[in-house]
């Protein structure tokens, strides 16, 4: 195992529309796409299409829906293990105009314990909040291991504070910073002192203010992809963690400025495309965005 993912599974329908009908309308999109979706799922799927081979552990339901998401698996090299639910979750995403509506039907009633995994040759452990006792348990092993943990901090749950105790690299959404009513800045400070190595809060078209391992705080600013070639939004933040993830089990040795502008690539990427598996970035597809909006 060279890294662990621990999520929920989505299957994501994302359709471009210019209109949403109401009550016995009816309307036709313009595009759509089915893909694999959730936080860390779609972080693992990042990882893997530059190269590494991450395990997952995420929800899997026995249905047809099931079934197609192992099969997108198999066509990563990703190593499922699956903790049963009865029914696979969905997300409806409408993008429009750099935003994204969601609709979510989930089934996190999981049926049985999570598994026991070897965690022998594992050097990164990402998470998104999902599976909250999975997440604790895993986090406070690689943390005794000094196995990196990272955390993709999309909104508050009811473990957050006592997981960021056992988090190295904590990249944090807007929306959580509105839920524990603080300042990007007061994020920043919150995350040092729950003792994470590196701290970020991600500002959409701002980029991102975060920390890096001397503590300085600065701003890693968005590219400035422009506003026509802006496809779908959705999943970019998720992109953005698989794709530095990809970089640190890469290249263990550099900054995590360096790791961070791959992922900024990585997102670049992303929302030039519609849905999350056509917007999977490769090594390529790093290096080409990074070199077409360099000084910019």
């Amino acid at each position: 195992m060279r890294a662990l993912f621990i999520g929920q599974t989505y299957i994501d329908v994302t359709m471009l529309t210019d209109e949403m009908p109401q009550g016995d309308e009816k309307s036709v999109a313009r595009d759509f796409a089915v893909s694999f979706g959730g936080n860390a799922v779609t972080a693992a799927f990042a990882a893997a299409k530059l190269g590494q081979e991450p395990d997952l552990l995420t929800s899997l339901a026995d249905d047809w829906l099931g079934r197609m998401f192992l099969d997108m698996a198999a066509r990563y090299r990703l190593s499922v293990h699956g903790r049963k639910v009865k029914r696979s979750s969905l997300s409806f995403i409408l993008p429009k105009d750099g935003k994204r509506a969601i609709v979510r039907a989930r089934d996190d009633d999981y049926l049985h314990p999570f598994p026991m995994l070897n965690l022998g040759g594992c050097a990164a452990l990402h998470l998104d909040g999902h599976q909250s006792d999975a997440a604790l348990y895993y986090a406070r092993i690689c943390r005794e291991r000094g196995i990196l943990t990272s955390l993709d901090g999309g909104g508050l749950r009811d473990n957050t504070h006592e997981l960021l105790h056992y988090i190295d690299v904590a990249v944090v959404a807007e929306r959580l910073c509105e839920q524990m009513n603080l300042t990007a800045e007061g994020m920043l400070d919150y995350l040092k002192g729950r003792g994470c190595r590196i701290g970020g809060v991600t500002e959409g078209e701002r980029g991102m203010l975060w920390y890096d391992e001397t503590g300085t705080v600065q701003r890693l600013p968005a590219l400035p992809v422009p506003k026509a070639r802006v496809i779908d939004t959705s999943g970019a933040g998720d992109v953005f963690h698989g794709t530095y993830v990809a970089s640190y089990l890469a290249r263990p040795g550099a900054s995590w400025r360096e790791h961070f502008e791959w992922a900024r690539a990585g997102s670049a990427h992303k929302v030039q495309h519609l849905g999350n598996e056509a917007g999977l970035p490769s090594i390529e597809d790093i290096h080409r965005v990074m070199q077409e909006f360099a000084g910019k």
